[in-house]
């Protein structure tokens, strides 16, 4: 691929420079927008195909705008479907033909799962746009002075907070720091001073290990935390500081020791038999997530199971959303795996029960759902799920091209030899774009872009040198939720997922004022600009070393410019003489530019603003 050939392919996507609504409703004219670059076949003829009902209907379009640049076509659809799939037909006056779909151009027909797509349901809350969240786990953050007053339970091995992880072997999930809720409460300034705006809390009800994912109850929050009067200061703290904060929910599982679990176990006449999967009559064996049998598994046929757990206003999911607890939102673990088992799926009715239950209470909140591997199938349409917690179109892709070639990748982060490949830049850019593809573009907005989680290695541990600046900013400005996990501010290592749960340094500020820097000057160039929040993206070059998009709304343009190397890159008339620098990380990268020439010492990472797209307004009046 040279230089400038992805500047000058046709675009589309589905930000309101492209689409006339973000909310399309079923039976409404929505006009669709198509930019073709002076660089590119003059064409004859343009069509917008839809297929409603699985049957193609064709739709021509009109050019509405003429550029120095590019030439903008429009064609009006009414939309037919929950999820209305399109996609665009070109042609030349030599009557070669083009289609273009989510995944780019081609020359051959493509497939319906290629498509854009337009969905009519209700939208993710808009303060999620944009927003920076950070990811905190509870045992690891901060410690109050009242933690040391609280006796560790049975199953726990005490640790002082200087002590080293215990991530393999005894001692795993049962190591106790003593972190608890008023710890973060005490530290909410220095995710004010970062620039975050949203706070995700990894589970906070009772358990039998460190990461609580194995619920002894959802009634209460863990005395060990706080208890339930900690979590609503908590909550009502980071408010009053403009931070919204979700929680984590198990929908798949409980834990073994789980009120519920205990009730059923060996005991077919309890009313809780209904809500496991069990194995034998004895109600002695079960199923469990991936064969860990301290973590049986739901069964969501169970009409109670949903009214305790997901349905109505006195479900464990609207309790907490309610006050005095007030939560913004949940993110569901392993939500891909809820309620399926072998030949039963209610996946969806369990993830559109949570939805509906949550608008009932409030509306205006976020329901996120982890599905590390492949998510772009037909769980994150928007009927439920405002976005994934997902590895396969930002994490893998980018470890793989800043990563040190076969270092150690293993744990949650699901690379498939447990290593890093040695991806180009290209190779980047395709894995992106293949697992983006069939997101619509609301559910693009609203999945994470993590460089690492709790169950995961902490990403600076293998990087190439110099490339945290590249990887973090990318984070920031691709389409997405930005994330930060606790600890990644402050340089941290990790080998794996267990070690990445290491107590924060709070001790030793001092000595990561650089990295916190770094972060903080980021965050501030994503909350400065909404292009980068809710503009479109589109990719103008793609090397073995660097990668580089423009990020495009109306009112202003961001162009993004990242490289792991020393480098040269052509962006040509993209990058104009007058382009604003906004921010150029490595000191010793400078990105000095003329004709759209841009030149590193190494890997850098830089942004620039440009003028905004001038258009004519939207007309469905063709």
């Amino acid at each position: 691929m040279t230089d400038l050939e992805l500047a000058s392919l046709p675009h589309h996507d589905g930000s309101p420079l492209y689409v006339s609504t973000q909310e399309p409703v079923l039976g409404g004219v929505v006009a669709l927008r198509l930019r073709v670059p002076r660089s590119f076949p003059a064409l004859r003829t343009v069509r917008v195909r839809s297929n409603p009902d699985r049957e193609p209907s064709y739709t021509d379009a009109h050019v509405v705008h003429e550029a120095p640049d590019a030439v903008w076509w429009q064609a009006e659809v009414v939309v037919e479907n929950p999820v209305h799939g399109y996609r665009w037909l070109l042609e030349d006056f030599e009557s070669d033909t083009w289609w273009l779909t989510s995944r780019g151009v081609s020359t051959i027909e493509t497939r319906d799962i290629d498509d854009f797509r337009l969905v009519t349901f209700d939208p993710a809350p808009g303060w999620a746009r944009g927003s920076v969240l950070y990811q905190v786990f509870p045992d690891r953050f901060a410690r109050s002075a009242a933690a040391d007053g609280r006796e560790a339970p049975e199953w726990a091995l005490p640790a002082s907070w200087g002590d080293p992880v215990i991530h393999e072997g005894p001692g795993t999930g049962t190591q106790l720091y003593g972190g608890d809720l008023d710890g973060v409460r005490e530290h909410l300034d220095h995710l004010v001073d970062l620039g975050v705006d949203v706070l995700y809390l990894t589970p906070v009800f009772p358990a039998t290990s460190n990461h609580r994912y194995d619920a002894q109850s959802f009634d209460h929050v863990d005395p060990l935390l706080g208890g339930d009067e900690a979590l609503v200061r908590l909550v009502e703290a980071a408010h009053e500081r403009g931070i919204r904060v979700i929680g984590d929910l198990t929908t798949n599982h409980s834990g073994d020791a789980h009120e519920w679990f205990r009730a059923a176990y060996g005991n077919p006449g309890a009313p809780e038999s209904e809500f496991y999967l069990w194995l034998d009559e004895q109600q002695t064996d079960y199923v469990s997530w991936l064969g860990h049998r301290s973590l049986p598994k739901f069964n969501w046929k169970s009409t109670e199971l949903r009214q305790r757990f997901i349905e109505g206003p006195d479900s464990v999911v609207a309790r907490f959303l309610k006050p005095p607890f007030s939560f913004d939102g949940w993110r569901i673990d392993v939500a891909n795996m809820t309620g399926r088992y072998r030949d039963e799926d209610l996946n969806e009715e369990v993830r559109r029960t949570i939805r509906r239950t949550m608008v009932e209470v409030n509306p205006d909140t976020l329901l996120l759902g982890e599905s590390t591997n492949d998510a772009s199938g037909g769980d994150f349409l928007g009927d439920a799920w405002h976005g994934a917690m997902t590895y396969a179109n930002f994490t893998r892709p980018l470890w793989n091209w800043l990563s040190v070639p076969g270092s150690p990748a293993g744990g949650g982060l699901g690379m498939t030899l447990g290593r890093t490949s040695d991806y180009t830049g290209r190779e980047f850019y395709a894995a992106h774009r293949e697992f983006a593809a069939a997101f619509p573009w609301r559910t693009r907005l609203h999945t994470m872009n993590t460089l690492d989680t709790h169950d995961t290695p902490r990403f600076v541990t293998s990087a190439r040198e110099g490339t945290l600046p590249v990887a973090a900013g990318l984070a920031m400005t691709m389409p997405g939720i930005a994330v930060v996990w606790a600890g990644d501010e402050f340089g941290l290592t990790a080998a794996d997922g267990e070690e990445a749960r290491t107590p924060i340094p709070w001790d030793r500020v001092g000595e990561h004022a650089d990295t916190i820097g770094l972060y903080r000057r980021l965050i501030a160039l994503r909350r400065a600009h909404p292009a980068i929040a809710e503009g479109g993206i589109r990719w103008i070059h793609v090397s073995d070393e660097a990668v580089a998009f423009v990020r495009e709304a109306a009112a202003e343009r961001v162009l993004v410019l990242a490289t792991r190397t020393l480098t040269s890159v052509d962006l040509g008339t993209e990058l104009p003489d007058d382009a604003e620098l906004l921010l150029a990380e490595n000191a010793d990268a400078p990105v000095p530019w003329a004709e759209g020439r841009v030149s590193t010492a190494g890997p850098a990472f830089a942004a620039w603003r440009i003028p905004g797209v001038e258009l004519p307004p939207f007309s469905l009046a063709g």
